[in-house]
């Protein structure tokens, strides 16, 4: 192959070869995905639990704020999360499979069964789908 211009490729070429390391250098790992995980697992399990009286008639009558209870698990579904998903890693970005629930999370309740799948790149991470045992939701 002759290139034209006498190597004014290179500059492209360069370009292109920081851009990928740039890509690869911002594509969250676990630590990363665990607390986005968390974050989701939090906001899934207080719209289940706590607005679907999700929660066993012992437990509402002494739960006051139950999002808040939640929440405060939030580094306990961070670490559940991690146990059950599986990184593939591409390089300049990884997909992560989740599948988590069922474990209990408080005396009488456990946590809803999810399955997600999640894009990590350029320093982002989205879920592309997600479902949990009430059904499924696209993202």
């Amino acid at each position: 192959m002759v290139w034209s211009g006498g190597g004014s490729w290179w500059p492209w070429a360069a370009l292109t070869a920081g851009a990928g390391a740039a890509l690869a250098w911002s594509n969250p790992g676990p630590l990363e995905f665990e607390a986005f995980a968390a974050d989701q697992l939090v906001e899934l399990a207080s719209e289940e639990l706590c607005t679907n009286h999700g929660l066993p008639m012992v437990v509402q009558l002494v739960v006051r704020d139950c999002p808040r209870l939640i929440a405060s698990q939030r580094g306990a579904l961070g670490a559940i999360a991690a146990q059950g998903t599986r990184r593939t890693n591409f390089g300049l970005f990884s997909l992560y499979t989740t599948e988590v629930g069922g474990q209990a999370l408080l005396p009488g309740f456990s946590i809803p069964r999810y399955q997600a799948l999640t894009l990590a790149g350029a320093g982002q991470l989205v879920v592309l789908n997600a479902s949990s045992n009430s059904g499924t939701t696209e993202r």
